[in-house]
């Protein structure tokens, strides 16, 4: 089990999606923003090596407005070897990425440019992580939409322009917590990224345990193991919010429902860095007590 974090890390000093305003793009702005963006992410990979957190998310905002029709540089091309630089150290040391679209993406739009805008910005997630040069076991992950009074129509509406991306190899759909469940994702043929506070806000009576071993079984080999987003339930607060710091007590019964299902988890805890790497001692810890005599 790789354990990580998404996007920031909270302990190093430096973002790896720093933006500017529209209003003052300029090709010198991008290409310092983009330079400083990818040097930072290479600080985090280091980091994270080094305390053995072995997942990451992305941002999104690495390379600002990437698919905005202002963005006039060829950013592929100019750090491309600022990409495979980077992606040869994680390849070397055998972590695994993956990618989130912000929630202006939604595939099942009424609106036919939202639908184009996020047919765009998911072609650009994709592109990030093949000039990394990575597995197809690095993924971006997207929520089905919106439901639109008809959930089937808008199931069928985002399987339709779903389709039009270039490529289906790096996609996966993860269960939110209002709308589509687990059960809903599970009816498309794609991986299925589970994420565990969503479903206890949103499920169809599956425990757990069922609900993970039901998204485990979408992965195929290429695909690698089932990726988790792992929180529990901010106490006093609305329903679906993340805690602030892990509930170890929480987290321990997570790890007992989990037992030999084979899974790479994303911390998706306020904290950070400072929640994975608790939950990293956690989960040795745990390991260690089952298989001691």
């Amino acid at each position: 089990m790789r354990i990580g974090y998404p996007c920031i890390n909270t302990s190093i000093g430096c973002t790896a999606n720093q933006t500017f305003r529209l209003s003052n793009y300029s090709p010198q702005n991008i290409r310092a923003k983009i330079k400083s963006n990818l040097d930072c992410l290479e600080k985090i990979i280091a980091f994270n090596l080094e305390k053995q957190l072995l997942f990451f998310r992305i941002g999104s905002g690495l390379i600002p407005f990437a698919s905005h029709s202002v963005n006039s540089i060829n950013w592929q091309k100019e750090f491309k070897d600022d990409f495979k630089k980077i992606g040869k150290i994680i390849k070397k040391n055998k972590m695994r990425i993956s990618m989130h679209p912000d929630q202006f993406v939604v595939l099942n739009s009424l609106s036919e440019s939202v639908v184009e805008n996020s047919l765009r910005e998911i072609e650009y997630h994709i592109s990030v992580l093949d000039l990394l040069e990575l597995e197809y076991d690095a993924k971006v992950q997207i929520h089905l939409g919106g439901v639109y009074k008809n959930k089937e129509k808008a199931k069928e509406s985002f399987h339709h322009n779903m389709k039009k991306l270039s490529s289906l190899k790096r996609l996966v759909l993860e269960n939110d917590d209002r709308r589509y469940s687990l059960k809903d994702c599970l009816s498309f043929s794609q991986p299925v990224l589970f994420d565990s506070l969503h479903h206890a806000c949103l499920n169809n009576g599956e425990t757990q345990r069922e609900a993970l071993v039901a998204a485990a079984r979408t992965w195929k080999e290429e695909d690698g193991p089932l990726m988790v987003d792992y929180s529990s339930q901010k106490p006093n607060s609305r329903l679906g919010r993340h805690i602030e710091s892990i509930n170890k007590k929480d987290f321990i019964l997570f790890l007992q429902s989990a037992q030999g299902i084979e899974m790479d988890l994303i911390l998706e805890i306020k904290d950070k860095e400072r929640s994975a790497l608790i939950a990293y001692g956690l989960v040795n810890k745990f390991f260690a007590a089952k298989t001691q005599p």
